[in-house]
C-alpha cells in the first residue's frame, strides 16, 4: 500500500486531497458557475500518482461538463445537469429550468470527508437534500480509489421522477448522475468492460464494471479510469462517448425513469480507480477481481 491520503488545502470554496506530494484532486465545491450552467460541485482537477490530469473542464462543446460531478439531467421537468433541455418531439431547448445544488456542511471521516447539500430550482424551491461520501482508498504504487456515495432525498410534498434525455424520447442519449468527462486528448480513446465487452457498443448496457483508457498531450504517458458500479444500485446502464469526447457515467435512470416518493432516498455508491499507465483487459479484470466490493 501506498502512502495515506491527507486534506492537505481547504478554504470557503475549495476542498483538496493529497497523497504524498501528488494532489491527486480538487473539491470545488462553491464553485462560481453561471447559472445556465447549473452551478454545483465537482472535482477538477482529477490527477494519477504521477500527477496526470484525467479530467476536463468546462470544454467548449458543452461548458456545463466539469471534472466528475454528481448530478440529474431531468428531476421532474427539472434540469440540474445545465444547459439546454431535451424536449419530447422538440430537441433541445433553452428552458427557465436550471437548478443549482448549493454545499451546506462538511463533516470528516477515515480517508475522506462527508457533504450536505441542497438542490435548489430556478424558481429557489428546495426539492432534493444530498448527502455525499467521499473515501480515498486502495492506495497502491500506480493507482488510488475514490469510494463515493450519494443518498438524494425528495423534500417535496409531491412525488419526484428522475429521467434523462433517452426516458424523454431521445434514443442512446440516457445521461444521468456520477458524470465524468475526460481530457480532449482522451477522445478516442480504449473502452474496455466487463465480461469481453468494450468500445461504444456499451452505451445503454449493464456490467459490474467499465473501465476508459486514455493519452496524455506533451507527456509520455497514458492513464486508466476504471468505474465500479456497486451491486445494490440496481438500475445502472452505461453512458459512454470516446468520440467526439471521452465520457463515462454509470446512469441510474438511462432507460426508465425512477420515482421517489416524498421523504424517499435513492442512495447510490461507486468506485473510481485512478491507475498510471494504460491497463489491459487482463489488468483490469485481476485488479476488480482482487479488490472487491
Amino acid at each position: 500500500m501506498g502512502e495515506r491520503p491527507v486534506i492537505s488545502r481547504q478554504d470557503d470554496s475549495v476542498l483538496a486531497v493529497s497523497v504524498g506530494d501528488v494532489e491527486i484532486f480538487e473539491y470545488v465545491h462553491r464553485p462560481s458557475t453561471p447559472a445556465f450552467e447549473g452551478p454545483k460541485p465537482y472535482l477538477h482537477p482529477v490527477r494519477t500518482l504521477a500527477g496526470d490530469v484525467v479530467t476536463a473542464f468546462r470544454p467548449h462543446d458543452h461548458r456545463w461538463h466539469k471534472g466528475l460531478q454528481m448530478t440529474a439531467t431531468d428531476v421532474s421537468g427539472e434540469n440540474f445537469w445545465g444547459g439546454v433541455t431535451y424536449v419530447r418531439d422538440q430537441g433541445y431547448v433553452v428552458l427557465p429550468n436550471v437548478g443549482s445544488m448549493r454545499h451546506d456542511s462538511f463533516g470528516v471521516v477515515p480517508g475522506g470527508f462527508t457533504e450536505q447539500l441542497s438542490w435548489f430550482t430556478e424558481a429557489g424551491e428546495n426539492w432534493v437534500r444530498e448527502a455525499r461520501s467521499f473515501v480515498v482508498r486502495d492506495v497502491f504504487e500506480d493507482s488510488w480509489t475514490l469510494e463515493f456515495s450519494t443518498s438524494l432525498t425528495n423534500v417535496r410534498p409531491t412525488p419526484l421522477e428522475l429521467g434523462s434525455p433517452t426516458t424523454n424520447g431521445r434514443e442512446l442519449a440516457g445521461y444521468t448522475g456520477f458524470f465524468w468527462r475526460g481530457p480532449r486528448s482522451f477522445t478516442g480513446g480504449e473502452v474496455i468492460a466487463a465480461d469481453g465487452g468494450g468500445g461504444e457498443d456499451m452505451m445503454g448496457k449493464t456490467g459490474p464494471w467499465l473501465a476508459f483508457v486514455g493519452h496524455h498531450d506533451e507527456v509520455d504517458r497514458s492513464s486508466t479510469v476504471l468505474f465500479l458500479d456497486h451491486p445494490s444500485n440496481g438500475t445502472t446502464h452505461w453512458f459512454v462517448r470516446s468520440g467526439p469526447f471521452a465520457a463515462v457515467n454509470p446512469s441510474f435512470a438511462f432507460h426508465e425513469t425512477v420515482p421517489l416518493a416524498p421523504g424517499a432516498a435513492l442512495t447510490l455508491r461507486y468506485r473510481v480507480v485512478v491507475g498510471c499507465g494504460a491497463w489491459d483487459r487482463d489488468r483490469l479484470e485481476s485488479y476488480v477481481e482482487a479488490n472487491p466490493w
